[in-house]
Order: structure tokens, then C-alpha cells, then sequence
């Protein structure tokens, strides 16, 4: 046991009682900062040590995956490895964006967790130079049957809304799905989107000898201590959830923060050097990172460090993960320059160190040398593990036949779809977010992807984060690649053009050798779409031991991508718009159906062999419909995704102004509506436009039928009339989430 009346033990006493194990780190990883060092390490050593090594920072297990990754392009301005990526879009500007995953928090404290999830990922953004415009989440619950759920649904919604409300930057898409492997283990994905000129791009590093260490924002209390660490760890019932590894978020503060560095980027060129987030392992990570990415070394002195707790050691301060803070260097005699800003914005803004040339690592507190270590060591020395791989027992040899949906009542059958909270109408969540903040979203939630405009431009920037885990599951590869295509399907579908993509990888324990192989196989798919249909990898994050009790969700990459409209007549939304309209089917349906809603619904499970999907194919049909909707050949365009065909006829008359229906000829098996096959466009045509379409798209498109003017979908089979009530389906697909949570 830790002797109680000593704050820490010895370098001794932690070789013989072994804290570290408690922080995720390893008899064998101590070991080896030992031998890094040439002697033992002291306790604030060893945490500082522990943290940055752990998978959160390091990517210690994912790294040899990551390198694999297509993460350049002649649009790429800034790949991964810095706070966020960013991407060229003409006339000297570029979007930055990244998303991030804060899942063991919300799975502990949802509202918090989520909170602190939005502010963590938008200072991602502010710190390259960027002025932060909107924010996505993708969120991944267990079945809402579950008064737990229930629960952290509500409070992560609501921990969301009110940050990204407070804070003033819209909250503008995303995605929400519910699936039993979640129960323990909710996923909270979050992406911010910003804007910069090229010239004001910022990176995190502390270059030039004797440049001043500055830290601003909130002052730094006990609150995340090892919440790097805390987020590398397996959730069980044997173990108190550790609530002090959760943060706590100001978002008022985050505001202020915000606009004080964005006036620094801007304003105070000649001053500033570089600027990084303290994020997860807050000041140590920041500051390392920023002298090990330089090739340079630190010198800090604690006591100098703002503290709204008395009695923090080195320790709790430097691996507290208290929020809205930011590291700055700053040219030497600048200092004053960049502290009055802050002083402006009632910011705490210290001094609290400097930048040296020997690449050491040392932190001083009440005069004395705390911390003497190698930067390198902490940071780009990390050990790297290549975890073996093996292929999951379900995968060996898959059921190969697919599944057939029984469809006898197809009405019936497509109400009780509707009401699947996956499929249902999400309303009830994005409805508490402030979507319209700063007045620049043109296409809110509930189309495909979120369209903003870019004022004072002809151009606007559609987003969006998508992701479906039941594929990846029936095949890791197959899968990651449609994650990446129907994440460029969303846009193409909004009108722009796919530009690149952050992602953020959920996994199980990579020391299990199925998960790792789950993690490696899917990355090998999304790397193959990339290529495909260029969308470099820019930013991203890993968010590993997403299990609890033994027991992993489904692998679950969410991709999140941005996309660049030229010109706003070009902005497409998925809702019918006057009948009479042409109704086309671009692509070729198959039978789609393991891993499906449909599949689902009827066995309470998905299984068997993923169905086909041909790359080649994907990149085709999403080139040529971007031609015809720049063409203004189209008056909506809908991508074809969950649910299938005829949840994207019901969702595009739900859209609708004036319950426009549709009547359609459906030449297959009527079950075959259901199938989720990809590559799928639902197009609108106005009439006169239909020979241009036709003549461009030939045999990709198909015609259907035509939008009424009626609230039904009329649907002639080979041999019956299907008729489908829309005002009793659009009752069931926005009551479902709103009764089950009552």
C-alpha cells in the first residue's frame, strides 16, 4: 500500500509497490524508462511517463495501423500530427477539422464527459489559426429499452447543447445510432470544422532558444488527473468508475479563450511562435509535444503555474486535465504584447517558462529540480507495439447465403422499420442544439450533410460523420471501406465535392488479437476508399478498450469529412420538391441485407457474410452525379443508406414542403426496397431536364416514377399496388425516440 502519510513515495518505494500499474503502465514499459534514464525515476518522473505513453497519447498499439493510412493530397495543407488538419479551398483560404472521441467520460459522467468532448475538439481548431464555424457529433447508444441509456442518452445530448450553445458555434450534423453492444460502453464523437486564410496557419511547437513559455485560460485543479490514462483502460463492474479522471467544462470561459487566441493568430504575428491545446494529459502533453516537435528542450517552473486548488503537487499539476487552457511560445520580448491581450479578455495569461536547445525535459517547483528528463523520451521514444493479429471466430466461415427479409405486409412491415430508433426521425436530439449560430448554415440537420456557406464567397462547405459498425462487424475490410464512401456519398449528395477526412477509430482491447485484427483489417479497407476517391486522412483520433466486463463493442470507425460546394446554386437537399418531378434510382440494387435494419428488425441480430460492394463502382457513380447536379440537372438528390430504398422515399417526402408522395414501378422482388446496397443515389429530375439526365448517367440511372402531390408512396409490383399512408408514417418515424424515452 502507498504509506498515507507521505504525499509520494520514493523512487525506491515505486520500483517495490508498483503505483504505475494503476496507471496503465507496465512492469516491462517502467523497466524500460528506467533504462532510459539510467536510473529510477521519481514519482512525478514516473506519472509523466505513464501518461504520455499511454495509448490516448502515444497511439502506442495503433501506430504501426495509422501509418498505413492515404494522408496526401495536392489539397493537403497540413496532415496528422498536429492539432487538426487543414485543407486548401482557393482563394488563399482552407477549412481545418478533426474529430475526437470522449467516451470513457461519458460513459462515467455523460454530461461532463460530453461537455468537455465539443470544448476539447473546438480548441483543437483555434489552436492552428482557425476560427472555429460548427460542430458534429456521432453518438452510439445501447438499446433504448434501457432506463440507463435512457439516462446517459439525455445528459450527453444535453451536455452538447449547452456547451456548443454557450459558446456560440452551431451544432450542425451528425449521426445517432442504438445497438445492445453499446449498453456499457456508449461512443461520443465529436468534430469541429473552422476557417482560416493560409497565412495565419499556426502549428504546436516551442522553437528558438530562450522564447517564453505562456500559459493562458482557466486555472488548473485536480479534476482529469489520468484521464489520458483513465481513456486507455477496460470499463468493469469490479472497478469504481474513476469520476475525478472526468473534467469539468466552462464554456463561457472557452468563448473568451477562443477569441483571444484567434486575435493573437491574427494580430500578433511577430509574437507568437506556436500554440497547442492542453488536452488529454494537459500541460505535459502540451508542452513536450511542442519541444519534441521543434527538436528543442523545456524549462518550467510550477510555482508560476495558476492553481485554483492549494497544495497541487507536480504531479496533479502537470497531469491535471482541467479545460480551457492553451499553451503558447512566444518570441522573447513579445511577451507583454500577447499577455495584455488576454489581460483584455480577464484571462489568467503566465509566464511560466522557457524554451532551451538541450532537448531536456526539467520542471522546477518551490526551488527545487522535480523532473530531468530526455523530451524525446516522453513523447517520439514511446514504445510501439505490433499487436499479433487474428482473424475472429465469427469471420472463419460466415454463414455465405444472404438473408431474406419476410416481407407479406410490406406497410406493416415498413412501420415497424420506421420506429427502429436507427431509422427514426433524430428531431427530438439535434432540436435542443442551436443550429443556425452566426447565421452561415444554409442546409440544416436532416438532410444528408450539413451545407455552410463561407461569407463574402460564392463557396460553401458541406459536412458531415457517418459510420455503420454492423458492417465492419460482418467484414472488417468491406466495411471500413463503405464507412469512407457513404461519408463522400453524404456530400456529393449536398452538392460538393469530398475533399478529405478525420476519423475517429473505436475498437475493443488491441491486446486481444481478434480486436487488433478487427482495427488493422478495417483500416486497410478505409485506406483502399481513400485512395479511391481522394480523401486523405488529415486528422484523427483512436479510442481503444471500448469494452466492459470482457465484452467489446462492434468496431466502429466514425468518418468525418468535409466538402467544398464553388458555388451555393450547386447545393443540393434530399426533399422532393414539386410533383411531377421525375423520380431516378442511380445505382444497382442487389440484395444488401445482412448486417441491414431489415435484418435486425426481424432477428434481433445482424449475421452471415457482408453483402458485395465494388469500389470502382462507388467512385463512378459519385463523380458523375456531381456532374449532373453542377449541371443543374437534379432538383434533389438523397444517398441511399440505412433502411434502403424506401426510407429514402419516405425521408424525401418527410423533407418535403407540402407532403409530397411518389408513385414508383419496382420491378424486384419487393423485399429488395429494404436492401442496403451501395453506391445508391435517389435523384429528382424535373421533367424537361430528364433527356440531359438520362443522356449523361445512361444505364447508372433508372426511372421509377414521378412525385404526387399525395402523402402516399404508390408502389407497382409485378403483379399488386402497395400503397404506403406517409402522414402515418411520418407519426411513427418522429414519436419513436420521443416515447421511448419517456
Amino acid at each position: 500500500m502507498i504509506n498515507p502519510t507521505k504525499l509520494e513515495l520514493t523512487p525506491e518505494e515505486i520500483k517495490a509497490q508498483k503505483p504505475y500499474l494503476a496507471w496503465s503502465m507496465t512492469d516491462s514499459e517502467y523497466e524500460l524508462a528506467c533504462t532510459m534514464l539510467g536510473r529510477l525515476p521519481n514519482y512525478t518522473e514516473t506519472g509523466l511517463f505513464a501518461v504520455m505513453w499511454s495509448e490516448h497519447c502515444s497511439y502506442k498499439n495503433s501506430k504501426p495501423v495509422l501509418k498505413q493510412f492515404h494522408t496526401t493530397g495536392k489539397q493537403v495543407l497540413q496532415g496528422p500530427g498536429e492539432g487538426a488538419g487543414i485543407v486548401e479551398i482557393g482563394d488563399g483560404q482552407a477549412v481545418v477539422f478533426k474529430a475526437e472521441s470522449h467516451n470513457h467520460p461519458s460513459a462515467v459522467e455523460p454530461y461532463e464527459g460530453a461537455a468537455t468532448g465539443v470544448g476539447g475538439i473546438i480548441r483543437d481548431i483555434f489552436s492552428m489559426g482557425a476560427q472555429p464555424i460548427a460542430v458534429l457529433d456521432s453518438l452510439r447508444f445501447g438499446e433504448l429499452d434501457n432506463p440507463r441509456t435512457k439516462y446517459l442518452m439525455s445528459q450527453v445530448v444535453k451536455g452538447i447543447a449547452d456547451y456548443g450553445n454557450c459558446i456560440g458555434l452551431p451544432t450542425v450534423g451528425g449521426e445517432t445510432s442504438f445497438d445492445a453492444t453499446y449498453e456499457g460502453n456508449p461512443l461520443v464523437n465529436a468534430m469541429c470544422v473552422g476557417i482560416l486564410d493560409q497565412k495565419d496557419m499556426q502549428v504546436g511547437q516551442a522553437k528558438g532558444s530562450d522564447n517564453s513559455i505562456i500559459y493562458v485560460g482557466a486555472k488548473t485543479g485536480r479534476d482529469g488527473i489520468h484521464g489520458a490514462t483513465f481513456a486507455s483502460e477496460e470499463f468493469s463492474d469490479d472497478t469504481e468508475s474513476d469520476r475525478s479522471a472526468v473534467q469539468v467544462g466552462d464554456p463561457f470561459m472557452e468563448k473568451l479563450l477562443m477569441d483571444a487566441c484567434v486575435e493573437v493568430v491574427r494580430h500578433h504575428k511577430e509574437a507568437l511562435v506556436g500554440i497547442q491545446d492542453m488536452g488529454a494529459a494537459g500541460l505535459v502533453s502540451s508542452s513536450a509535444e511542442m519541444a519534441s516537435k521543434a527538436g528543442t528542450g523545456m524549462v518550467l517552473n510550477l510555482d508560476l503555474v495558476p492553481v485554483r486548488e492549494s497544495g497541487m503537487t507536480p504531479y496533479e499539476m502537470m497531469l491535471s486535465e482541467s479545460q480551457e487552457r492553451m499553451l503558447l511560445c512566444v518570441n522573447q520580448g513579445y511577451e507583454q504584447e500577447i499577455l495584455d491581450v488576454f489581460d483584455r479578455f480577464g484571462l489568467d495569461a503566465v509566464k511560466i517558462g522557457h524554451v532551451t536547445t538541450d532537448k531536456a525535459y526539467r520542471l522546477y517547483h518551490q526551488g527545487a529540480l522535480v523532473c530531468d528528463v530526455p523530451v524525446d523520451d516522453l513523447v517520439s521514444n514511446a514504445p510501439v507495439y505490433h499487436r499479433p493479429k487474428q482473424v475472429p471466430a465469427r469471420l472463419v466461415a460466415p454463414e455465405p447465403t444472404q438473408f431474406q427479409p419476410d416481407v407479406t405486409d410490406l406497410a406493416k412491415t415498413f412501420y415497424q422499420l420506421l420506429a427502429q430508433p436507427t431509422i427514426a426521425s433524430k428531431a427530438s436530439i439535434y432540436g435542443t442544439y442551436d443550429t443556425q449560430v452566426r447565421t452561415n448554415t444554409v442546409v440544416k440537420p436532416g438532410s444528408d450533410a450539413a451545407v455552410l456557406r463561407i461569407r463574402g464567397t460564392k463557396k460553401a462547405l458541406a459536412m458531415d460523420m457517418d459510420g455503420n459498425a454492423r458492417y465492419i462487424y460482418l467484414d472488417p475490410k468491406v466495411g471500413g471501406a463503405i464507412a469512407v464512401a457513404e461519408a463522400a456519398r453524404n456530400l456529393v449528395a449536398a452538392g460538393a465535392k469530398p475533399l478529405a477526412m478525420t476519423d475517429c477509430l473505436n475498437y475493443g482491447n488491441p491486446e486481444k488479437p481478434e480486436h487488433f485484427y478487427e482495427l488493422a483489417t478495417s483500416a486497410q479497407g478505409m485506406t483502399e476508399a481513400c485512395k479511391m476517391l481522394d480523401t486523405p486522412v488529415i486528422s484523427g483520433n483512436v479510442s481503444l478498450y471500448n469494452e466492459t466486463n470482457g465484452q467489446a463493442i462492434y468496431p466502429t470507425p466514425v468518418v468525418g469529412m468535409v466538402g467544398l460546394i464553388k458555388d451555393t446554386k450547386d447545393i443540393q437537399t434530399l426533399a422532393f420538391k414539386a410533383a411531377g418531378d421525375l423520380v431516378y434510382l442511380v445505382g444497382q440494387t442487389t440484395a444488401g441485407f445482412n448486417g441491414s435494419e431489415i435484418q435486425k428488425l426481424q432477428t434481433g441480430k445482424i449475421s452471415g457474410a457482408l453483402f458485395d460492394f465494388d469500389l470502382q463502382a462507388e467512385a463512378d457513380n459519385q463523380a458523375v452525379m456531381l456532374q449532373a447536379i453542377q449541371a443543374g440537372l437534379t432538383q434533389g438528390v438523397h444517398d441511399i443508406s440505412k433502411g434502403g430504398l424506401l426510407t429514402a422515399l419516405a425521408e424525401s417526402s418527410f423533407q418535403s414542403q407540402g407532403h409530397l408522395g411518389a408513385t414508383i414501378d419496382w420491378d424486384l422482388d419487393p423485399a429488395w426496397l429494404f436492401s442496403e446496397s451501395q453506391s445508391r443515389f435517389l435523384v429528382t429530375v424535373k421533367p424537361a431536364q430528364a433527356a440531359a439526365f438520362e443522356a449523361l448517367l445512361g444505364a447508372k440511372a433508372q426511372l421509377l416514377g414521378e412525385v404526387t402531390a399525395a402523402p402516399t408512396l404508390t408502389i407497382h409490383t409485378g403483379n399488386a399496388t402497395e400503397i404506403i399512408d406517409l402522414n402515418q408514417a411520418k407519426a411513427i418515424w418522429e414519436d419513436a425516440i420521443p416515447c421511448l424515452m419517456k
